[in-house]
């Protein structure tokens, strides 16, 4: 005689299986349906209509507009400032995506190492990122005035001359960079420390048995591999930040000296809101989104042959 135990419940048909999976799609469609209405609505809707302009000869104000096939693209590929504009950009990007991934870090591994005062630092660091691009921009410009900005008045009261930060075309650009490494140094101090926090204890403790329990060896060993995902993350969003860079530009130089602080995005407002060629400016736009898209998509290919997402 079989027990209880041994007596297993009947299966359900497998019509009814099937109505069970048609009401899960059906529920699935219905959820996510107005996201998908969103991102077509907001993302896809205008990328195609600036795609479609890029063929065009539309200038903003002019009833007429003609298809011009690849034009835009031809005059864009041997004009000399869009590659300008675009070594400028690159320059821009290589020096802040280093300088805010070390920053960020070493920002956060201070302040995950103090006791005291840590919430204070955490605000302090994070405050740029809090603040106005358009209103720090204009803190930075006073800041660093040739005349009597605060940098310029240090620089003089230890005998060296003052240095035109904004005016020497071979400054600027550094000058910028260094603005945007100051941006984005708390961001990323943020996301470091939040994968600080998900480190065992454990591997700590099993690295000081091994003799690697503090200085550069517990990081080597312990932090560093285990902040790979995280790191792999904050360099991608640096580069696609630092590729976006625009208010500083806008606000402080507006390109100059002599186009030396020309980047991608300035020469786009350049084209569609200074002399409204639409057309043109849809041309740049969707070279400037392919870059980026080419550009993330190899750095994360490239991280993520050398992070392990498994503990």
């Amino acid at each position: 005689m079989k027990s209880g135990r041994d007596i297993k419940p009947p299966a359900p048909p497998a019509s009814g299986l099937a109505a069970l999976d048609r009401d899960q799609r059906r529920a699935g469609i219905t959820l996510s349906l107005p996201a998908a209405i969103l991102i077509v609505l907001l993302v896809l809707g205008p990328a195609g209509l600036v795609i479609a302009f890029s063929f065009t000869d539309y200038r903003l104000g002019v009833p007429n507009m003609k298809f011009v096939a690849f034009d835009n693209y031809i005059d864009m590929f041997t004009d000399r400032d869009f590659w300008n504009s675009l070594t400028n950009t690159l320059i821009y990007v290589a020096i802040v995506i280093p300088g805010s991934v070390l920053g960020g870090l070493g920002a956060a591994l201070l302040i995950d190492s103090r006791r005291c005062f840590r919430r204070f630092y955490r605000v302090a660091y994070f405050m740029p990122v809090a603040g106005t691009l358009v209103a720090l921009a204009t803190a930075w410009q006073l800041v660093l005035h040739p005349s009597f900005g605060i940098a310029n008045e240090l620089i003089h009261l230890f005998g060296a001359e003052r240095l035109p930060f904004f005016s020497d075309g071979k400054l600027a650009l550094f000058t910028l960079a260094g603005i945007g490494i100051w941006e984005l140094i708390g961001f990323n101090m943020v996301l470091f420390l939040a994968g600080l926090s998900t480190i065992p204890d454990e591997l700590y403790e099993a690295a000081a048995l091994d003799g690697a329990g503090e200085g550069f060896e517990r990081f080597r060993l312990v932090t560093w591999p285990m902040l790979g995902p995280v790191t792999m993350f904050v360099v991608v969003l640096s580069a696609i930040r630092g590729f976006r860079v625009f208010e500083t530009v806008a606000v402080i130089t507006q390109g100059g000296p002599d186009r030396a602080t020309e980047v991608l995005l300035y020469s786009l407002f350049q084209e569609g809101f200074r002399y409204f060629r639409i057309g043109s400016a849809s041309a740049l736009a969707v070279v400037f989104l392919a870059i980026t898209l080419v550009l993330t998509l190899m750095q994360a290919r490239a991280f993520d042959r050398q992070v392990s997402y498994r503990r």
